[in-house]
């Protein structure tokens, strides 16, 4: 692949994962269809893991299917782009462990965020579905690249 090909591949995974932090942004920190609320009143968190994950499976008929779905594949499913755009970015970020401990510490940040500045609510199970959405994330990264390796015989 040419040096200015690969430049413009940087240029325009910076520009998507530019794009997707704000939209992160807003939706855990300003979207009121998902519980911001602007006057929140004390705290709300969960330290006991997989306190809430068994709860919204157990309550799943009684919570709905969609309150579901936001709360679990949701918060998987939101940290996707963030594992599938750092390989791209960048080369040293091309490693599961790296790219899965910064999902984890975007999380935390995230989380400890929330907790701060009382908005939505701080939960532990959101850091572990956060992580695990940034690891297959990577793991789409890998495949896509192996399949466009394969097919293009080319390496990024």
């Amino acid at each position: 692949m040419k040096a200015e090909t690969k430049r413009h591949i940087k240029i325009c995974g910076w520009i998507l994962f530019i794009f997707y932090l704000c939209m992160l942004f807003y939706l855990l920190f300003f979207a009121e269809e998902y519980g911001r609320q602007t006057e929140q009143q004390g705290y709300r968190y969960n330290f006991v893991f997989l306190k809430e994950i068994k709860r919204f499976w157990i309550y799943r008929e009684q919570l709905g299917i969609r309150a579901v779905m936001v709360n679990l594949v949701g918060n998987v499913l939101a940290f996707v782009p963030f594992g599938f755009i750092l390989p791209i970015i960048g080369k040293r970020l091309r490693s599961m462990w790296k790219v899965t401990a910064l999902g984890f510490l975007m999380s935390l940040s995230v989380e400890f965020l929330q907790l701060m500045l009382k908005v939505g609510c701080c939960d532990v199970d959101d850091v572990l579905l956060n992580t695990l959405g940034a690891l297959l994330g990577y793991i789409l990264f890998v495949v896509c690249n192996a399949f466009r390796r394969w097919k293009y015989g080319k390496t990024f």
